[in-house]
């Protein structure tokens, strides 16, 4: 069950460290190429759920890692969670519904870890 769950954890966090990076560190131009409907919201809006996501991706491997408060584990798995729900209806709202079975299976990592770990 612990590797199961340290390959679940390595994953959500590469997943997210990318697409957050990706929304922190792009230039408007490249990000509103990659994902056109950012052009309807302020840039802030991006960036911050960029960070929100490099955070998780930080907080869902670090705690367990190094045993100093491994239970931030659970939150930041929990947050990635809601994040995930919050880019779902996203997504729905523009009917890009190709993103959702992606966006599903993220999300039962995340709550696998929330729960199991």
């Amino acid at each position: 069950m612990t590797t199961f769950l340290w390959i679940t954890q390595s994953c959500l966090a590469l997943m997210f460290m990318t697409g957050g990076g990706m929304k922190v560190f792009k230039s408007k131009q490249k990000l509103l190429e990659f994902s056109p409907g950012f052009a309807r919201m302020p840039i802030v809006v991006p960036r911050l759920v960029g960070v929100l996501e490099i955070l998780g991706a930080v907080g869902i491997i670090v705690p367990t890692l190094t045993n100093i408060y491994p239970q931030l584990t659970n939150a930041a798995a929990v947050g990635l969670a809601l994040t995930l729900i919050g880019a779902a209806i996203y997504h729905i709202k523009r009917n890009e519904y190709k993103t959702i079975p992606f966006m599903s299976v993220l999300f039962v990592m995340a709550v696998a870890v929330a729960f199991l770990r």
